[in-house]
């Protein structure tokens, strides 16, 4: 019996992780790895979710390092100077120290408020599109501060834009640049903040109330745009509101994201290109035993792509990835299966290698339902683009961080397999999205409930506050000189 295929594409709504860090640095062996919380933490954190972890007390050496970005494990084991390559710093100080200082006491001064806010939000986990109590924290908190708050942005009920302008004369500002951020808030199904949104949503509110500070204190002209954006994780939440000329504004967007790493270290990495892809395989249900013969059993078509993208995997670069799982409906051992489904993700180092190896991907899929006899129906998640980091920005985010607090930042075009929905803001104007290192335990990379408990910490919260202070001196230069902007409109990418 000839197979029927019927393709479709569409948005994917469901929870598909495709978004997201997966491990970019080294994970630490922590010799107090297995200490309890803080009384800091212990207070503001709540106790069920922290029980639990999993004890990695008796794995062997070799599976401490399951998440490393160099490659092999004796490269993991490699000091980070040798493998990767550190920017040119800047010729010139820090620009205008007497504004880092300001971003720096109003840092100090809002810090309390700001982890309250984390910690609410890391307590509140909310999946894609569900982002409900983020939202309404966040849209509050922004209102509060004197930014002006336009809650479901766009006809996206959990997204928001906060914006607040300077004119230090009073007057109406025609030609005074925008700044943008970025606030992340969805969590991940089943772990909670495992990705650190919660510090994220954090961040892009410290970033632009310190430049507010900045811009009243010392009379500088500009506007500043936060964008809360949802569905980081598969969604495209920044996708759609950037096809809704939500970015349209901005001369530059600036965000961060934490992962494991080596202690006081970021990174400006090249993202790569990802989809998700739902396959659904549909048969025909039969008695296993007494009459097989009258089914097209769609396990065995799930079965037979599963086999077929793991030989394809010898065929592909090192740097492309196809990873995914098969998932059922009322299954029973003497019930052939009439329905099976696949959920796959495909990354590649840019858009167009995507494209390609996505169509051999499918070539997969749709051999496994010719040989089972099944239908199938194919649909497509958003596409997330390669991060193009822009190198000026970089380059000013990597003085600030690294004369003012000793931070090492890395740029390296090698070894970086995460995916955010932040790459196609790269793609439409100058922006950039440094990632930086948070304390964690061993194997508790990011997607981890291990790296959850560590985005509630103390430690992580200072850390975030070192890279806000360094992506607000770098947004403030944006709007208060001219030059600089220049140059950062003329080169979008960060070559690495």
């Amino acid at each position: 019996m000839a197979s029927k295929s019927v393709h479709t594409e569409s948005d994917i709504t469901q929870d598909v992780q495709a978004g997201c860090f997966s491990g970019l640095f080294r994970l630490r062996n922590k010799s107090d790895a297995k200490n309890e919380f803080s009384k800091d933490r212990q207070s503001q954190v709540t106790q069920e979710s922290l029980s639990s972890e999993a004890d990695t007390s008796e794995l062997p050496a070799y599976v401490q390092y399951p998440y490393g970005w160099y490659g092999g494990y004796e490269e993991q084991r490699a000091p980070v100077d040798q493998v990767a390559e550190k920017p040119p710093s800047y010729d010139e100080d820090v620009f205008r120290p007497d504004v880092v200082s300001t971003i720096e006491s109003k840092l100090k001064e809002l810090s309390p408020s700001l982890r309250q806010l984390s910690l609410d939000i890391w307590n509140h986990p909310e999946i894609m599109w569900e982002e409900k109590y983020a939202h309404d924290r966040l849209t509050q908190f922004m209102s509060s501060h004197g930014f002006s708050v336009t809650p479901h942005y766009l006809g996206i009920d959990t997204a928001f834009r906060a914006a607040y302008t300077h004119s230090p004369d009073g007057k109406p500002l025609k030609s005074a640049r925008v700044i943008g951020v970025n606030s992340e808030m969805d969590a991940l199904p089943g772990i909670g903040h495992g990705c650190g949104h919660n510090i994220i949503a954090m961040s892009g509110v410290a970033v632009a109330l310190a430049i507010k500070a900045v811009l009243e204190q010392h009379a500088i002209a500009g506007t500043i745009v936060l964008l809360g954006t949802p569905a980081e994780e598969a969604g495209g939440g920044k996708i759609k509101l950037l096809e809704r000329g939500g970015y349209d504004e901005m001369d530059a967007c600036i965000m961060s994201h934490p992962s494991s790493g080596p202690d006081n270290f970021s990174a400006i990495w090249p993202g790569v290109a990802c989809q998700p892809i739902d396959v659904e395989f549909f048969g025909h249900g039969a008695h296993a035993a007494s009459a097989p013969w009258e089914a097209q059993n769609a396990l065995d078509a799930a079965f037979v792509a599963y086999a077929s993208i793991s030989a394809l995997r010898q065929q592909i670069k090192p740097d492309q990835r196809v990873h995914g799982i098969i998932v059922g409906r009322d299954w029973a051992p003497n019930v052939i299966p009439d329905y099976a489904k696949l959920r796959y993700i495909v990354r590649a180092s840019n858009w167009a290698e995507l494209e390609a190896l996505r169509k051999r991907v499918r070539a997969c899929f749709d051999a496994a339902a010719l040989a089972t006899a099944c239908k199938i129906q194919v649909t497509l998640g958003a596409g997330y683009f390669e991060l193009r980091n822009n190198d000026v920005l970089g380059r000013d985010y990597a003085n600030v961080v690294g004369r003012k607090y000793g931070m090492t930042t890395v740029s390296s075009s090698e070894g970086a397999k995460f995916s955010t929905d932040f790459g196609n803001v790269t793609h439409a104007l100058p922006a950039l999205h440094p990632a930086y290192s948070i304390p964690t335990e061993p194997n508790g990379s990011n997607h981890t409930p291990q790296f959850a408990k560590a985005a509630a910490t103390p430690e992580a919260h200072a850390a975030t506050l070192k890279v806000a202070t360094g992506l607000a001196a770098t947004g403030v230069r944006v709007l208060a000189d001219a030059e600089f902007a220049r140059r950062v409109s003329a080169v979008r990418v960060c070559l690495g």
